[in-house]
């Protein structure tokens, strides 16, 4: 098994000569956000990921979470490695100052997220669903909750979690039956929640819960759920933990993978008096609060599976650059050559290698955006960057996921027969990356939000922006006129045309029947996930260009960027042509079988 090291120059390269860094830089309250700044977070985040939570993901894979009579014991190491992260200052990031936070942009937290999730993604579940609910918090908590708990979350002392799935329920969130009653200026919780992450443990001493329920008088269907805040442990008047709140965790799952992390049942009321809650915002408007949060998460599940895709490629590179197997056919290559040598083997190492580029770019370009939305001193443009953002959340988790998944697999092929193994660690990455394209919103989901809520919603106006700012990119890629390039120009040009055709195919089936639009959502995703990567790629392309240009001593370095753009212009973006031909084939193929009587 290989260990994890931070690819904290590869990062760097993206943060800093892809994403447009200066206009983050720009921003109110980012002005320190400087190249030695974001190098030294860079190495500290990295070097904790790799010492600390590195050495505990493959013990805490075999030893698992473990429940007794309503408590969970995390794997040996987890609490104490949760604590150096609190003490570190980690989990306050990017938290707002005002709750104690050091106000980094989301940009810096994203390029962290991937470090700790590639290192352990076990352990990253728990900081990784706090931000989240500190980001709603911030957004639609009262003051005095604020006051109450959010300097505690923002420091990581009390993690959060997210409740909202029920055993009936699943995805359609409408159909949930857990109910809170008022009493006074609270309320009494009772029912049940399943597969709530990090929802009990031992690492903490509060636990922050926010939870969809139902008021007695509420609406049917989605417009009558409301959000409340629940803590483990009451609080009182004068900050410290009173009685424990009436909720237990009954059981914990038993599955394919990410076994560190406990993956709860959580029980409301079970002693007769309720979970004591907080309404969170508007009455019957939780899950419009929750969406906070959700699109949060939505965009560090993306990030997430770029890490976990960065470690399979780690660990596969590794094995390749050691395994002795077969003759190369590069005549060459040297006696008793290693497999990195066969041509199929570099095949499957390129594609890894290229593919995790284009995700880190798309990931934290939508996270440089974010910050835009949050922080730009003008109204419109904060309103522009927003719908950008909204754009590509849904592509970001959904391509994302799906691309971690295949790149992990891709990892074990590349081990062989040793990759079906535990014992080499590879397995392991293919598992716990698995879930990523279920949780936060199946990916399926993720293209019905793609193609119903925002592009037949605006009329494609978002897509088409985003399309002009492609092409412009392209524009520039071309003129560049780097040597063995022209697949990855020619190839964003025509995947661009077949983007365009694709939307405006969407558009026109939407305007009569959305339904035979959402036959072909996902396609439409997959297909926008490989041309956005595209444009992230030229930009990768011009940024090595413009080093090499200027005398850098890392050629090596950047002549791998180029080497990579023009890998995902040769063998990754036709890709895009099959996803749009499935798109402007229509719906028919799909929604004519009898759900009784074909399948």
């Amino acid at each position: 098994m290989t260990d994890y090291r931070a690819p904290t120059r590869d990062i760097a390269f993206t943060l800093q000569e892809v994403v447009d860094i200066e206009r983050v830089r720009s921003l109110p309250g980012c002005e320190e956000f400087e190249p030695d700044t974001v190098n030294a977070v860079l190495e500290e985040a990295g070097r904790f990921a790799s010492e600390v939570l590195g050495p505990l993901n493959r013990s805490g894979d075999t030893q698992g979470a473990r429940w007794a009579d309503g408590e969970v014991t995390t794997p040996d190491g987890f609490p104490d490695a949760y604590r150096q992260f609190v003490e570190a200052g980690w989990n306050s990031l990017t938290g707002d100052p005002d709750w104690g936070g050091m106000g980094m942009p989301t940009l810096m937290g994203a390029a962290a997220h991937e470090m700790w999730n590639a290192s352990n993604m076990s352990f990253a579940l728990c900081p990784l669903l706090s931000a989240s609910a500190i980001e709603l918090l911030s957004h639609h908590g009262s003051d005095e909750q604020k006051t109450v708990y959010l300097t505690k979350m923002v420091s990581g002392e009390w993690p959060g979690t997210m409740d909202l799935t029920e055993p009936q329920a699943g995805s359609d969130l409408g159909a949930l039956r857990s109910r809170a009653e008022p009493e006074g200026d609270h309320y009494r919780l009772f029912g049940q929640k399943i597969y709530i992450t990090w929802g009990e443990h031992d690492a903490a001493e509060n636990i922050v819960h926010l939870v969809l329920a139902r008021l007695p008088d509420a609406p049917p269907g989605v417009k009558g759920i409301s959000l409340f805040l629940v803590p483990k442990y009451l609080v009182n008047e004068d900050g410290s933990l009173g009685e424990r709140n009436d909720m237990r965790c009954a059981s914990i799952e038993h599955k394919l993978g990410i076994h560190g992390s406990p993956t709860c049942t959580m029980t409301y009321g079970e002693d007769g008096k309720g979970a004591l809650g907080y309404l969170v915002g508007e009455p019957n408007r939780g899950l419009a609060h929750m969406f906070t949060m959700m699109n949060a998460a939505r965009h560090k599940m993306g990030v997430q599976a770029l890490g976990v895709a960065d470690r399979a490629y780690q660990q596969a590179l590794a094995y390749a650059r050691d395994r002795v197997q077969g003759k190369p056919l590069d005549p060459e290559a040297p006696q008793g050559a290693t497999i990195v040598h066969h041509p199929d083997v570099r095949r499957m190492l390129m594609g890894m290698k290229s593919q995790i580029e284009a995700l880190r770019g798309l990931s934290y370009q939508s996270a440089a955006d974010m910050d835009v939305a949050r922080r730009h001193a003008d109204e419109a443009e904060r309103r522009r960057a927003q719908a950008r953002v909204d754009l590509l959340i849904p592509v970001v988790k959904g391509w994302g996921t799906e691309l971690g998944i295949d790149l992990a697999s891709t990892g074990i092929q590349v081990h062989g027969g040793m990759g079906f193994i535990e014992e080499t660690g590879a397995a392991q990455q293919y598992r716990d990356i698995r879930i990523a394209a279920i949780y936060e919103g199946t990916n399926g989901i993720q293209a019905q939000d793609l193609v119903g809520r925002k592009l037949l919603r605006d009329r494609g106006e978002a897509m088409n922006a985003l399309l002009d700012e492609m092409q412009g990119e392209r524009e520039r890629l071309d003129a560049a006129g780097i040597e063995g390039l022209d697949t990855l120009v020619d190839g964003l040009g025509e995947a661009l045309a077949d983007l365009r055709k694709a939307t405006d195919s969407l558009l026109a089936v939407g305007a009569d029947d959305p339904g035979a639009a959402m036959a072909n959502a996902f396609n439409y995703m997959m297909l926008t996930g490989y041309v956005t990567g595209g444009w992230q790629m030229a930009r990768v392309a011009l940024a090595a260009k413009q080093a090499l240009d200027g005398g850098t001593a890392e050629t090596d370095f950047y002549r791998g960027k180029l080497a990579a753009a023009r890998f995902y212009g040769a063998q990754v973006l036709p890709r895009a042509a099959g996803y749009a031909r499935a798109v402007t084939a229509g719906a028919d193929a799909v929604l004519e079988p009898d759900p009784l009587a074909h399948f």
